[in-house]
């Protein structure tokens, strides 16, 4: 079992989730993705489904329906993501700001002060802040616990056009995470959405999976991903300006959130970050060194380059892992979100880009993500709809890297795409059960939050791939429970933890 204070919960975006109502009441045109996945260009090569997100769940009008589904489940943690663009449609360039730079040319400190904040109000969307807390407020009249996380892929279309930095390869103006004017920007958004919500709000993340961005749409073209190009300088600065906008955003939420919404809470503040891949690479061959470095770099590209930043302040600039500088005004994290999913399985390959020594590792096909839907890995693991093999091991060793960093995990999302519920059940029990016996072994997990609720707009791949414990009818809107999954959860919930029958069920013969 767990222990008494595990939080038990469901996640979700705002992307994602919002959209749908049929009079289009509450479309927001002003994200980078909306344009992307609309353009005629990349519906034709096939980079995006051509499914639209005003034709999504509508969550934005039936919060309240959700979250009564969730408290039927008996969860006590609700994840949402607030929408910059919502916040702030147009751009905030205008409310000036003293900035500091260090040695290195990364910002040190942003002087936000109150009469920052009254000018950011001038130009917020209040009906949007409203909005937020209403659901904010409805979550905790039920009981939950609210984390709040502020950014998940989605930009501004004033910071990122997808389009025109695609067109003109990264040389117009408005291009994300490449520009270091978007750290401050984000600063400014964080210190005023703690300022608007920090009363209602001690559970706190900055980002969702930030490499995610940055490897898929800086390093993947064909991946679907804004703004799909191959551009590794790009990606070094993206990652760069992204580390350096979470160490300010925490800072201003700090700043700035200073009255504790919950008794229990350990302070008005708790800011953390949510990732994914942390430490599930592993080598095609473990006897072969090559294959044995390949797995460690991926690794540390894809999570330890980032939390040694926020963590130790310190910093591979060089992106080899090998030489470090050290820069103290990053360091700054006060819990880890963990997602998982599935695993990687990598051999050696030389580097691909001489910039960028860390990535000498490829993907070995039909494992982890590689694999063809509804199949079965080549290590003979379930394979679930979008093409991920089902490996709950996985899960614990996450865990155990994560808790190398001394805060406390979170595991933030943990699901899998089957719209049949043949794998959820199992896949359900199977990845509880690893974290359990990674609390057993003395590692602090504090709480589980499934992926999803509902079903919903999976990005590029739009409405195919199907995660919701609750199946989405679009048309009619309706919420319709894939019952043995939802039966499942509630039951672990229920007992604190996965009680023998289900272990029975699912598990005989894998102990």
């Amino acid at each position: 079992m767990m222990p008494e204070e595990f939080l038990w919960g469901v996640g979700q975006s705002g992307f994602q989730f919002e959209m749908g109502d049929k009079l289009r009441r509450h479309i927001d045109p002003n994200t980078d993705w909306w344009k992307w996945v609309r353009d005629p260009f990349n519906i034709k090569k096939e980079l995006v489904s051509g499914d639209l997100p005003e034709d999504g769940i509508n969550n934005y009008e039936l919060f309240e329906n959700d979250h009564k589904l969730a408290k039927d489940l008996g969860l006590n943690a609700y994840r949402i993501g607030i929408e910059w663009s919502r916040v702030f449609p147009c751009p905030t360039w205008t409310v000036d700001t003293e900035v500091e730079l260090d040695t290195y040319g990364l910002i040190k400190d942003i002087k936000i002060d109150k009469s920052t904040l009254d000018e950011l109000d001038k130009l917020a969307n209040k009906e949007e802040i409203i909005y937020y807390r209403r659901v904010i407020q409805h979550l905790r009249e039920l009981g939950f616990k609210v984390f709040v996380n502020l950014n998940h892929f989605t930009l501004p279309v004033w910071i990122h056009d997808p389009l025109a930095a695609r067109e003109k390869a990264l040389t117009n103006g408005r291009i994300g995470w490449v520009s270091q004017r978007t750290v401050v920007e984000f600063a400014k958004y964080a210190a005023y959405i703690a300022h608007a919500l920090g009363d209602l709000v001690d559970m706190w993340s900055t980002f969702n999976e930030p490499m995610v961005v940055v490897e898929l749409g800086y390093l993947a073209p064909y991946s679907g991903f804004p703004p799909g190009v191959m551009n590794p300088e790009a990606a070094k600065l993206a990652i760069l300006n992204m580390i350096n906008a979470h160490a300010l955003a925490y800072k201003m939420i700090k700043r700035f959130d200073t009255k504790k919404a919950d008794d229990d809470s350990k302070s008005p503040a708790e800011v953390g970050i949510i990732y994914n891949n942390i430490g599930v690479a592993y080598p095609k061959d473990p006897n072969d060194p090559k294959d044995v470095k390949a797995a460690e770099n991926d690794n540390y590209f894809h999570s330890g380059l980032f939390f040694d930043a926020i963590h130790k302040g310190r910093l591979n600039m060089e992106f080899d892992g090998e030489n470090f500088v050290k820069v103290r005004h990053l360091k700054g994290n006060d819990w880890i979100g963990l997602n998982y999913y599935t695993r990687e399985v990598v051999r050696y390959s030389e580097p691909k880009f001489p910039s960028i020594p860390l990535i000498s590792f490829k993907g070995v096909p039909n494992y982890g993500y590689s694999c063809r839907p509804g199949t079965t890995s080549a290590d003979n693991r379930p394979v679930s709809d979008i093409g991920w093999e089902v490996y709950p091991e996985g899960i614990y060793d996450s865990i155990v890297e994560a808790s190398k960093y001394g805060v406390p995990v979170y595991v933030t999302e943990n699901g899998v795409a089957d719209s049949a519920d043949m794998l959820r059940p199992y896949y359900i029990v199977s990845h509880v059960s690893k974290i359990e016996e990674a609390i057993e072994n003395g590692y602090t997990v504090k709480g589980y939050m499934h992926w999803a609720l509902t079903d919903n707009y999976e990005w590029a791949l739009g409405f195919s791939m199907r995660f919701g414990l609750y199946k989405v009818d679009l048309i009619s809107k309706e919420r319709i429970p894939r019952e043995k999954s939802v039966d499942t959860y509630r039951k672990i919930v229920q007992y604190n933890g996965v009680p023998d029958d289900l272990k029975d069920e699912f598990l005989k013969g894998e102990e």
